[in-house]
């Protein structure tokens, strides 16, 4: 089975990356910017790393286009902002769109054509719990994870009939470098409102990915990962 995941070079995407890797199948990966990273990643675990900014349909389609097929699609590239509503300017804005919604539009386009042809595959977008239940100071954030969950809901009825599967991943609050500005007793604090009592490895969230990625008769679901931060 080939696996191909953006954003791969680092956080939850990298883990991702591993845990595909680790039990056999063959694994591409899109990165931006983090050239080290990606080569350390690919370095690792034999997969194939592939510069492309998702937010730019011709450098998605060149990518897919140096990739095998894929059986499995995992839209991991995303980017966040904190900051109150009135502090994001509109070039932020649409950038934060344009990575975390547009890009998997265009992944999933890309994808698709192989998979049509098969009649079957599965796609497993990572979106987040704000995207259910929305941040004060992640407003532009809160909305474009909001717009994955009900894009993979809406893929799941359109696709269903071709064999097509469409999961989404909701973490939590996941110790990457996505929240190293935040400070430790905000995260601290964060931590504490979850009924487990701490925040999320990036392999835990991997490891819901795997399971929405086999699941043969699960389809347009939302998983959350988050310690029951969200129930």
């Amino acid at each position: 089975m080939h696996v191909l995941v953006t954003g791969g070079s680092r956080g939850i995407g990298a883990a991702i990356v591993r845990a595909f890797a680790a039990r056999g199948d063959r694994v591409t990966f899109l990165y931006h910017e983090r050239h080290d990273a990606a080569q350390s990643v690919a370095a690792e675990t034999g997969a194939l790393a592939l510069q492309a900014d998702v937010a730019s349909l011709a450098a998605v389609e060149a990518a897919f286009r140096a990739a095998p097929p894929a059986d499995v699609l995992v839209n991991c590239a995303g980017i966040a902002h904190q900051g109150l509503i009135s502090q994001i300017t509109p070039t932020e804005w649409d950038r934060l769109f344009a990575v975390n919604v547009k890009g998997i539009y265009h992944c999933v386009n890309a994808a698709l054509p192989a998979m049509l042809a098969r009649q079957a595959g599965s796609i497993v977008n990572i979106a987040s719990m704000w995207g259910q239940v929305g941040a004060s100071c992640e407003v532009c954030y809160s909305a474009a994870k909001g717009a994955v969950i009900a894009m993979t809901k809406a893929l799941a009825k359109e696709l269903g009939p071709s064999g097509i599967r469409v999961n989404c991943v909701a973490p939590g609050v996941i110790e990457t470098d996505m929240v190293r500005n935040v400070p430790r007793e905000i995260l601290d604090a964060l931590a504490e409102e979850a009924p487990l009592g701490r925040n999320g490895r990036p392999e835990e969230v991997a490891q819901a990915v795997l399971a929405l990625a086999d699941a043969p008769f699960v389809t347009g679901q939302v998983l959350g990962v988050s310690g029951g931060f969200v129930i």
